[in-house]
């Protein structure tokens, strides 16, 4: 059965993100020197961010106020107001960063939108996604856009009977093995992985060993040639 639909992870796959991500977390490093080494405070920012997953959700907001608890967690009261201005200001700067797209992009989404309906599916904050989205010129490539709070099997299914397609008839391409690739099988659609530098530690799983409907690729532009051996295969 030849792929109908074509959904399309948005941070780290079609515009680069986690490096900005990693940059002001660097920042954050340097203004608690004096309350915690690197490693320290690394580990209790993501132990801060997994912990507040289930009240502030992901994106750049969430970040940001899991910054300002480290900060407090590690220095208390000792730490200033002038180091919580400018962890504030750092994450400002992470909500208004230029969208930098990945090189080809454009002429691989024009490639796929000619073998299938894209639908971007993207999790986070709505305002700053769409801000993004709006950033990046792309938007009128897709016949749909997904910004949901998490993915998961439930997530995809919910889309495939959206768009009136059977799951073996869709695909999911991301670099997230945990929110784009596994969810997307157990929905029983195919799924491509392309793996990013920096990719967060929580978005990390092992991947499906054998399975019919995996493929990892080394870009988004690899995903065209695997599209075409699908259709020759069906």
């Amino acid at each position: 059965m030849p792929i109908d639909l074509i959904c399309l992870d948005a941070d780290d796959t079609l515009w680069h993100n986690m490096r900005h991500f990693q940059e002001t977390q660097d920042a954050l490093v340097s203004m608690l020197q004096p309350f915690a080494d690197a490693g320290i405070t690394r580990e209790a920012l993501e132990a801060c961010e997994i912990r507040n997953l289930k009240l502030y959700g992901y994106g750049a907001k969430a970040f940001t106020l899991s910054m300002v608890e480290t900060a407090l967690e590690l220095g208390g009261d000792e730490v200033p107001a002038s180091v919580i201005r400018d962890i504030l200001q750092a994450g400002r700067a992470l909500h208004t960063h230029p969208v930098e797209l990945f090189s080809g992009i454009d002429d691989t989404l024009n490639a796929l939108a000619d073998r299938a309906r894209l639908v971007l599916v993207t999790k986070g904050d709505l305002f700053h996604q769409e801000a993004k989205l709006a950033a990046s010129g792309l938007g009128d490539r897709f016949s749909g856009i997904e910004i949901v709070s998490d993915k998961n099997p439930r997530t995809f299914v919910s889309i495939f009977d959206r768009f009136g397609v059977n799951p073996v008839s869709a695909l999911m391409a991301g670099d997230s093995m945990r929110s784009d690739i596994l969810p997307a099988l157990e929905a029983g659609a195919w799924a491509a992985y392309i793996p990013q530098p920096l990719a967060w530690s929580h978005e990390q799983r092992p991947a499906p060993q054998d399975h019919p409907r995996f493929r990892e690729l080394p870009s988004l532009a690899s995903l065209v040639h695997w599209v075409d051996q699908l259709r020759e295969a069906a």
